[in-house]
């Protein structure tokens, strides 16, 4: 898609859709007044009328106008005041979701001519490219006739001069959507396609075309790491195991290193402890964090930000088979713990053991894992929230504020020290799950026997990865969620603490 930000008044604008944002009550600014004007006072009659879109999300289309732009398309950005990344970010995806039915379209979206409270016009700027790419993609990857089509251009339209930081707000969006949209790709293709090796080998595609450095260690070199707890869940399947490394140095020997780390289980049938088919659906969708690290570190390295940057994914296949690992099994982690295995199902958390082991091992001085870990915590926050668990409240404040700032939703759970008895082990350290109550919370808890103490921070992303249904504003299937939110907190990590 290409993309520019132009200064242009509204009524010269030429594109096959012009996208004009309007709020509740509609600020009749200059730049809309001359558009009325040009179109002969449609809008002002529609507004007399009460029928101009303001609901945040709403949209209205009016086609064969004369003009430089046959098509306009009104979309509702809300109340007055009530504006935020999020609100901004739902607006421009039902907009542009709503014309993106056809191909090779040209659009241009006008920068709201008011007041924008606390978001600025390059925040504006940067939502509207990311929308530009996510609302062309669908999920519909193999159908003879998309229902999507991606975009030939999108302009962002201001009647004030171009300035740089427009211009690179421009660029982080086109990069955020971009990165988003690989996360997508990875979690909506078939468990068939994306094994752990075929992740693996695009992982080291994108890593080379964007001069990262990428690490994969195969089998052998697993049980030479002593990946024990991840071995285990892999070895019902003929599929290998694997683990990929992105090294992304931006900062200086003096800057901390922050390790994202994400479970990339390419299909979780449950082993032996056998989801039902209903629940197994959509279980391509489980590698969900190890593609969510890969967009993020990619969007890192695009943006060239001056940080450091450790991404880690470890990747298998959860199947049944003569090998596969059995309900009362002892594994011993990578650091030395021993985990009962009281439930095959409970494995994402075994792979992130030896992964997050190996991240301590490397020095780095923060942690971040995300994971489709546990219904439990759908249960307790539904589809649209990822749940934070953490052991260091001042890291797990900037994660939750680099997350607000994205306009994605987290919410904190605790994690008292008294949901430590819901793992203890009776043969082994701990057992791999905490039983019914508190699952998502026990689950944290075993994944900190495994950070060495690091800062840390784990986020339950089982809701927000994958969407059951279509929305305006959003396509079923994958989101590409918290991308944006590890970019953010590492946009603002930048001196050690």
């Amino acid at each position: 898609m290409e993309f520019a930000v132009v200064q242009s008044p509204w009524s010269q604008v030429s594109a096959d859709w012009l996208v004009v944002p309007l709020s509740d009550p509609v600020v009749w600014s200059e730049p809309l007044k001359g558009l009325d004007t040009a179109l002969g006072g449609i809008l002002a009659r529609l507004d007399a009328a009460g029928e101009l879109p303001t609901k945040l999300g709403a949209v209205l289309g009016l086609r064969g106008l004369t003009g430089a732009a046959p098509r306009l398309l009104l979309v509702g950005l809300g109340v007055v005041g009530t504006l935020s990344t999020a609100t901004i970010d739902r607006a421009l995806m039902s907009a542009l979701r709503a014309i993106t039915d056809k191909p090779n379209l040209r659009v241009a979206v006008m920068v709201p001519a008011q007041d924008m409270g606390s978001l600025s016009p390059a925040d504006f700027v940067a939502a509207a490219l990311q929308a530009g790419h996510l609302a062309g993609v669908g999920q519909d990857l193999y159908k003879a006739e998309r229902g999507r089509y991606p975009l030939a251009s999108l302009s962002v339209v201001t009647t004030n001069p171009v300035t740089a930081d427009l211009q690179a707000a421009a660029t982080r969006g086109d990069i955020l959507g971009d990165a988003m949209n690989l996360a997508r790709d990875l979690v909506n293709r078939p468990p068939a396609e994306i094994t752990p090796v075929a992740f693996a080998a695009r992982a080291a595609q994108v890593a080379k075309t964007y001069g990262i450095d990428c690490e994969i260690w195969d089998q052998p070199r697993l049980v030479q790491e002593r990946m024990r707890a991840m071995l285990a869940v892999s070895q019902g399947s003929p599929q290998a195991p694997r683990l990929v490394r992105l090294n992304y140095r931006g900062g200086g020997a003096d800057q901390p290193t922050i390790a994202l780390v994400g479970k990339g289980v390419t299909f979780d049938s449950g082993g032996l402890s056998l989801k039902p088919s209903d629940s197994m659906i959509t279980m391509k969708c489980d590698m969900a964090g190890a593609a969510t690290v890969l967009a993020a570190t990619v969007a890192i390295a695009r943006l060239k930000l001056p940080v450091n940057v450790i991404g880690f994914m470890g990747l298998v296949e959860n199947m049944i088979g003569g090998n596969a690992f059995k309900l009362g099994d002892i594994l011993t982690a990578r650091n030395g713990v021993t985990i009962e295995v009281l439930n095959t199902d409970a494995e994402g958390r075994l792979v992130l053991a030896d992964v997050l082991s190996y991240a301590v091992d490397l020095g780095v001085d923060r942690i971040v894992d995300l994971a489709t870990l546990t219904g439990a915590c759908v249960v307790a926050l539904g589809e649209d929230v990822a749940g934070a668990m953490t052991n260091d409240q001042p890291w797990c404040d900037q994660v939750l504020t680099a997350a607000k700032a994205a306009g994605e939703n987290l919410w904190q759970l605790p994690m008292f020290d008294l949901y430590d008895e819901l793992i203890k082990g009776d043969v082994g350290d701990i057992k791999n799950t905490g039983g019914r109550w508190g699952g998502a919370i026990s689950a944290a808890k075993f994944l900190q026997r495994f950070v060495g103490g690091k800062p840390w921070v784990h986020l339950d992303i089982a809701g927000p990865a994958f969407a059951s249904s279509t929305k305006p504003y959003r396509e079923a299937g994958a989101t590409g969620a918290y991308v944006r939110t590890l970019v953010e907190l590492l946009q603002r990590t930048v001196v050690k603490s």
